[in-house]
């Protein structure tokens, strides 16, 4: 794996079987330094779509060996449900829930797909489903006055409904693995809430295959929570981006770098 970051070719990089396990292996190296500085740990945790794995690895739920090959497969089963070219995701900025919601539903092709799947941040929601339908419903955002309808270079329309047979063969494999109740709750991408029973974990990371990722409802259960700071693990500063677009009060950073990562822990002991 740490070949393949390294030196491998971007299309291979690109493929989710190994993109998927890429990233989780990166957040959880990235954890490990940060416990080593010795700061308090996390009241919660959350993480966004496949960073919900991170999350429970965080939090002890699950092994880092054994979430890194239920990701494998999980990327394979979700590239292989829908036959490549046949699939579409697309990033909208500048409408609210309902406008997007109401232009997926009009473009909609009898017997297709196309649905809201991230709800990444106010005016930010990520599109998903049959490629047609959401080409329909890009230009129907666009109608509706978004700044801006994007394809995404993504291989497959995640978190849809057309997600359901990969997220079958994932539970097969997850009723295999022992899960264990988290040392702090994880906020789950499904309800917006914590979970504590671990059968019942099993069960949301199977319905995340096909279902929205709700950031925004888990950033307000958090500060809801009274949560002030949040602390991103993983490469990139994309998430810390999003809570400060959902909710300005809660100081977000990242540590993607040493210096970022000094930078969190400093702010968390001043």
């Amino acid at each position: 794996l740490w070949d393949l970051i390294q030196n491998g070719e971007q299309d291979k990089l690109n493929m989710t079987e190994i993109t998927q396990p890429a990233l989780l292996t990166s957040s959880i190296a990235l954890w490990r330094l940060w416990q080593e500085k010795g700061v308090a740990r996390p009241a919660y945790f959350a993480g966004h779509s496949l960073g919900e794995w991170s999350a429970l690895v965080a939090a002890e739920v699950v092994q880092l060996k054994d979430a890194v090959k239920l990701v494998q497969l999980r990327g394979k089963y979700m590239q292989e449900a829908v036959p490549a070219g046949e699939g579409a995701m697309a990033a909208i900025i500048g409408l609210d829930d309902a406008q997007v919601e109401k232009a997926c539903a009009q473009s909609q092709l009898v017997g297709e797909v196309c649905s809201p799947v991230n709800y990444n941040s106010p005016g930010q929601i990520v599109i998903a489903g049959s490629k047609a339908s959401v080409e329909k419903a890009i230009e129907a955002c666009k109608e509706a006055g978004a700044k801006r309808a994007l394809p995404l270079p993504v291989s497959a329309p995640f978190h849809t409904s057309l997600m359901k047979p990969a997220a079958d063969r994932l539970s097969k494999d997850i009723a295999s693995v022992a899960f264990s109740e988290p040392s702090a709750p994880v906020i789950h991408n499904v309800t917006a809430a914590p979970e504590l029973a671990p059968e019942k974990i099993k069960e949301l990371m199977i319905e995340q295959v096909y279902s929205p990722v709700r950031w925004v409802d888990c950033v307000v259960y958090l500060r809801e929570q009274n949560i002030n700071k949040m602390i991103e693990m993983g490469p990139g500063k994309v998430l810390s981006g999003l809570v400060k677009r959902i909710d300005k009060s809660i100081e977000s950073s990242a540590t993607e770098t040493s210096t970022l990562m000094d930078a969190s822990a400093a702010s968390l002991n001043a």
